[in-house]
């Protein structure tokens, strides 16, 4: 196989609080290969911003990158000076953020934001930076985009304005997108064209694509394959499929179990409790207040990655075959009823 495009590896984000450092990124490591789309889901406030930004080194003080490793097309990230840093964002490594109003500068034309990142990458002049504006706006489908171009932020809708953040992304045709939540506060409608709008900016310009959400069925369609992040850390990832065909993870299983879709009256399934507050982590695995299936080593340290399949590993006691002798394993694996079944029961 190839080297990949983006390797993350033990990247640590942590925040600086008065009662002590909190880790909001814990231990998270990934690939991302030339044309793939990875999925990152989980719960709100389980890490998915802060690894994007900790991907980009925006994250901002009292959080900071506390060690890892970002290796992007070879290049160590970390070990880039700020200058060297500004030419990647953007140009090599562009983010689409999940509020475009608030990404959006209200003060300037739709049409100078895209020109000035065109601009500041040496990929136009002046003279033909507004043009190639119109052509951005045109190729992610803004109607009437020679009109559209002098626009301020507020005349656009929320389409329209996801829209305008895609072409400034793709404006510079960098190899990496991240896109942190793009169909957040949109319709129904409005998330599927954004969705197509992606795959069709994906397949025309050769991108790879790191997809940020916490809708399963956003993955379902979009994503290769996906990573399950829960209190900061990666707790199972594997092709797309494979998650939500076996899961293995207690907490993947929770998640597939609670979307809608099962028997007419039933209430919705929810996992019971919540997430633990940074800082104040439950020992072992952060899942074990949660989970149904803990047992004693859940609460000893945090469980590293254990292969279950092709592709498809996950940080779970429960298929640690040097703990469990294999008949107590295969017992206690048989009893794991899917989450479909659950929802059919």
């Amino acid at each position: 196989m190839s080297d990949p495009l983006l390797s993350v590896q033990n990247l640590t984000t942590i925040f600086d609080l008065p009662a002590g450092p909190a880790p909001a990124v814990d231990d998270v490591s990934f690939e991302i290969r030339t044309g793939e789309t990875l999925g990152l889901v989980g719960e709100s406030g389980s890490g998915k911003s802060v690894t994007a930004l900790s991907i980009m080194r925006l994250v901002q003080p009292p959080g900071r990158i506390a060690r890892g490793s970002l290796r992007f097309k070879g290049r160590e990230l970390l070990a880039l000076p700020e200058s060297e840093m500004r030419k990647v964002r953007g140009a090599d490594i562009a983010l689409i953020f999940q509020e475009p109003m608030t990404a959006l500068n209200p003060v300037f034309t739709v049409g100078d934001q895209i020109a000035e990142t065109l601009l500041v990458h040496d990929r136009a002049t002046r003279r033909d930076a507004n043009a190639k504006a119109v052509e951005l706006l045109d190729a992610v489908r803004i109607p009437d985009a020679a009109s559209r171009v002098n626009d301020y932020p507020h005349q656009l809708s929320g389409g329209m304005r996801q829209r305008v953040l895609i072409a400034m992304a793709i404006a510079c045709r960098p190899a990496l997108v991240i896109a942190d939540e793009p169909t957040t506060a949109l319709d129904v409608t409005i998330q599927a064209q954004i969705l197509d709008l992606l795959r069709e900016m994906k397949s025309a310009f050769n991108l790879s694509l790191l997809l940020i959400t916490h809708d399963l069925g956003v993955i379902a369609e979009t994503a290769d394959r996906v990573a399950v992040m829960y209190a900061g850390r990666i707790v199972e990832e594997g092709p797309v499929r494979a998650i939500f065909g076996e899961p293995k993870h207690p907490y993947t299983r929770g998640l597939l179990a609670s979307i809608p879709g099962g028997v007419p009256g039933q209430r919705l399934r929810a996992i019971e409790g919540t997430v633990p507050m940074l800082g104040a982590l439950p020992p072992g695995c952060a899942f074990n207040p949660r989970c149904p299936d803990r047992f004693e080593p859940c609460t000893s340290a945090p469980p590293p990655e254990f292969t279950v399949g092709s592709d498809h590993g996950t940080r779970c006691y429960l298929y640690d075959t040097a703990r469990l002798k294999p008949d107590n394993r295969q017992s206690t694996i048989a009893n794991l009823r899917s989450p479909i079944d659950d929802r059919k029961s």
